[in-house]
């Protein structure tokens, strides 16, 4: 029987070794998973309780990215116009919205003066949208920021949500809202929603040769006052977007949704910063064009190619400017589409 003893404190002494590693195992894999999303020193990167007085804010403002490389300046922008300047002792709680994906944005934002807190949310069904801790956490941010993706799950995971709700929150409390790509074009009052189509989606040919052929668009999503009768198409230059976004103006006035359209087309590498004031300034490599169409289209018809003259062109370059509200009479170019061919060089 004594000789029992020393195995038994053996045993007894290895198991709790093994529970006590487990145990750290437990705590450091919870500490990950709550850094996951956080970047920055513990103290400052979660939001700050009720009672703290957050300051006001000198938005609404809209930053939309035409995808590619990131313009990280027009991020900066709008923090800083959210924030009442470049040197504003305020600092602003930023959240990134997805559907998937990882946290790369955290560290990026974070750098940038002003930023109180960054935290990235993956909000990829319906269920999560409308949680309330996720509605907690966007309601009181200061500072959205939508990344790239596919805009047709960003409408069916979030639209009609309380994420939503939030959302719009923040832009009627002064506060910025942004994104790239997909994240950019769910921001027009018009949304090109590409749920009909593949996941590549419906480019100039296809559309300019039938207007109805897999093209769904979205209404009632955001509804930002500056951007009323808008429709933002992305990746511009680059994959050629000009009679697609001919083609999504065309269908609004043939379907009665408006009649009148301006496309808001940014290319790669570039952002259309959006002030209060609905006054727009381009930021970064490339161009914006900013695309009307004011009248009944000659042929929209389906299975027909497209017929539309006289679309008006303003080509704003990066660090020129463009009013929302006090649309320029002049400075533009007039290109037509005739049986779905554009009639000379759009851009």
């Amino acid at each position: 029987m004594t000789k029992a003893f020393p195995s038994i404190a053996r045993r007894l002494k290895s198991t709790g070794i093994k529970l006590l590693n487990m145990g750290t195992f437990l705590i450091n894999r919870f500490i990950a998973n709550w850094k996951r999303y956080f970047l920055g020193d513990t103290v400052d990167v979660r939001p700050s309780p009720s009672y703290d007085v957050r300051p006001s804010l000198a938005g609404p403002v809209l930053s939309l990215g035409g995808g590619g490389p990131d313009v990280d300046d027009a991020i900066q922008w709008m923090i800083n116009q959210v924030r009442g300047g470049t040197d504003s002792a305020t600092k602003v709680n930023v959240v990134v919205i997805r559907t998937n994906g990882n946290h790369d944005y955290n560290r990026l934002i974070y750098a940038m003066k002003g930023v109180k807190f960054v935290e990235t949310l993956v909000i990829s069904n319906r269920q999560e949208a409308n949680k309330a801790e996720i509605f907690e956490k966007v309601k009181n941010a200061d500072v959205i920021f939508f990344a790239g993706g596919d805009q047709c799950q960003y409408i069916r995971n979030w639209k009609d949500t309380k994420l939503e709700t939030a959302v719009k929150s923040v832009y009627l409390k002064g506060g910025g809202v942004g994104g790239t790509s997909a994240g950019a074009m769910i921001q027009s009052e018009y949304v090109y929603d590409a749920c009909a189509s593949s996941e590549k989606g419906i480019e100039t040919r296809d559309a300019l040769e039938d207007p109805y052929r897999d093209i769904t668009f979205t209404y009632n999503f955001f509804n930002w006052s500056n951007l009323k009768g808008t429709i933002v198409d992305t990746h511009f230059d680059r994959r050629q977007r000009m009679g697609r976004i001919m083609t999504f103006i065309a269908r609004q006035i043939k379907d009665g949704v408006s009649n009148s359209v301006l496309g808001i087309a940014v290319s790669e590498s570039t952002s259309v910063l959006v002030d209060k004031n609905g006054l727009v300034k381009v930021m970064g490599r490339g161009a914006a064009y900013f695309v009307l169409g004011n009248h009944i289209p000659e042929v929209c018809e389906p299975r027909s190619p497209l017929t539309f003259s006289n679309y008006k062109i303003w080509k704003v370059r990066s660090g020129d400017t463009f009013n929302l509200r006090n649309r320029p009479t002049s400075g533009y170019y007039l290109r037509s589409v005739k049986r779905g061919r554009i009639d000379s060089n759009p851009y």
